[in-house]
């Protein structure tokens, strides 16, 4: 699948504090039923938004495309969903300082970044809600609204991919051509 490369993120962020936010708490099981993903933003967090202080229903939460997470994201079951319904509510990126494995792969193969900060700079992200941060995905970086700078990990694979607006099918039909004169060459 082809889409919107990814190079770079230059967002306000929403700071959701909790650790070992799992994928039933991002997207509800009771909304599994689908493999659309429009439309699933809205059901986001759809549990934690029946508190009236939930930061995802502040006005200010229009256009963030940084979620800033507590330790542990994404833990429990593997449903793509997650990544469906943080891309849907328009999430591009999200910071903690620990993925769950498989969450961190469903993430990528979607196009959503997960960035891994050493706590220090995770700290001052918690405490700049609604600050504007910049990604550079091509250079690993992260700017914080006090302007400081921090590198976090990327498979390089996973970098190209998001760099380029492919997922893995995208990525091998990229060689569509040398598979074809491989293949003719064996059956001749």
């Amino acid at each position: 699948m082809k889409r919107q490369p990814l190079t770079e993120v230059r967002a306000p962020c929403l700071v959701l504090p909790a650790d070992n936010i799992d994928t039933d708490q991002i997207i509800p099981a009771r909304f599994l039923t689908t493999t659309q993903r429009e439309g699933l933003g809205q059901h986001a967090f759809a549990d934690w938004r029946e508190n009236p202080d939930c930061p995802l229903d502040d006005p200010r939460a229009d256009g963030c495309g940084i979620l800033i997470a507590g330790d542990n994201f994404g833990c429990g079951s593997s449903r793509e969903h997650a990544p469906w319904a943080l891309l849907d509510f328009g999430f591009r990126a999200v910071v903690s300082t620990s993925f769950a494995d498989i969450f961190r792969q469903n993430a990528h193969k979607n196009g959503l970044l997960t960035v891994q900060l050493d706590p220090q700079a995770h700290r001052k992200l918690l405490a700049s809600p609604w600050e504007d941060v910049h990604i550079d995905v091509v250079g690993c970086t992260v700017t914080l609204p006090d302007g400081s700078d921090y590198q976090f990990p990327l498979d390089p694979f996973a970098k190209h991919c998001l760099c380029n607006g492919i997922d893995e099918l995208a990525y091998l039909l990229d060689f569509e051509a040398e598979i074809m004169t491989y293949e003719e060459s064996r059956t001749s």
